[in-house]
């Protein structure tokens, strides 16, 4: 019987694509592992071979964050086979992994919002208008209500609510929710849709893709990353206008289930991290700040 991949990530049903991609590469990564090791068939890996494979990755120098990501993935894959009778017995049930080093997600300091949101470099001066409509609208919503990347991307037309400030926004799990807009993410959007979207699209634009890239398609993360490595003052990456989003939300004194609400997460525990960004967010303002601190 095969490694039956295609299988596998069919059943993925709760994961995001983005997050079903990484599976099957780190998936594909062992499957490759193994037949260089001689292993053709997922009946023949053991727990021996699962941990000569992590020392295989611990002697290339993989970080332990990815050793624990691939690990996890082949644990959720022999579960799976498991129940699916690809295997006779799970072999990842006694394995054990590095655990990865959480890393506190950067928060944008203000300078650096304010050079994204309202005081662009001059590299983007020249560019035209329905771009920077476009952009600018991005960038507002991405910070103004935290919604993923993948999020924004999958955004349409008739998901955004102008009239009563808000987005319907398709998450992970294929779960909806409802997310404010903040006051200058209504303004941008309203511009953005009243003549610049116009002057983007082509005929190779679906009627529900509400951002559009230079071609005239749906507009990707990659397009996002390019966007920000354009307007950034330096490396920055989309995704930290979600966490500064959250923490600024904690800093003003947010719930942290409303935070968790907002952000789309299904575990608490996921929001929490935040909690610690922020505390220590706040630290460095006292102490660059307080008289006797």
């Amino acid at each position: 019987m095969s490694w039956r991949e295609a299988d596998f990530l069919a059943a993925l049903t709760s994961v995001s694509d983005s997050t079903a991609a990484v599976y099957a590469r780190d998936l594909r990564d062992f499957v490759a592992w193994a037949a260089d090791s001689g292993i053709e068939l997922p009946s023949r890996v053991n727990r021996l071979t699962l941990r000569r494979y992590l020392a295989h990755l611990d002697a290339e120098q993989y970080a332990r964050r990815t050793i624990a990501r691939k690990a996890s993935v082949l644990r959720r894959y022999f579960r799976w086979a498991t129940t699916a009778g690809v295997v006779p017995a799970d072999p990842t049930l006694t394995l054990s992994a590095p655990k990865g080093q959480a890393r506190l997600p950067r928060v944008l300091r203000d300078d650096e919002l304010n050079k994204l949101l309202d005081d662009p470099v001059a590299r983007v001066g020249d560019d035209d208008p329905s771009r920077q409509a476009r952009d600018h609208a991005v960038l507002e919503v991405l910070y103004g209500s935290g919604i993923r990347v993948s999020e924004l991307c999958g955004l349409g037309p008739a998901d955004v609510d102008l009239t009563n400030r808000r987005l319907r926004v398709v998450g992970k799990g294929n779960k909806e929710r409802l997310v404010p807009l903040s006051a200058p993410a209504v303004e941008t959007l309203r511009s953005y849709l009243q003549g610049a979207r116009s002057n983007l699209i082509s005929n190779q634009t679906p009627e529900d893709a509400l951002f559009v890239n230079l071609v005239g398609k749906r507009i990707t993360p990659r397009d996002v990353r390019r966007l920000l490595d354009r307007r950034a003052v330096g490396p920055t990456h989309p995704h930290a206008l979600r966490h500064t989003f959250a923490t600024h939300l904690l800093d003003g004194g947010a719930d942290l289930r409303a935070v968790q609400e907002l952000l789309g997460h299904a575990d608490l525990s996921t929001t929490q991290i935040y909690t610690h960004v922020s505390k220590e967010r706040l630290q460095r303002v006292h102490s660059a700040t307080h008289p006797r601190a």
